[in-house]
């Protein structure tokens, strides 16, 4: 799996300035926000189902559409 840029304290704790990260967010993820921990769980509870089984050899994407 191949998150992109998700919301925690973490990252916030990266930039002095919060509305930085936003912008860049509106501008940069076609989806117009930051993934969130559960957009991130939900992928991981997807490729460890039964609905993933015949999945293989493949990076699931989870970055809203990421611009770069």
């Amino acid at each position: 799996m191949a998150p992109g840029t998700v919301d925690t304290d973490l990252t916030r704790s990266v930039l002095d300035d919060p509305e930085v990260l936003e912008r860049q967010a509106a501008e940069r993820i076609p989806l117009g926000r930051l993934g969130r921990v559960t957009d991130t769980a939900a992928a991981v509870d997807f490729l460890s189902s039964a609905d993933a089984s015949y999945v293989t050899g493949h990076v699931l994407v989870v970055d809203g559409g990421w611009l770069t």
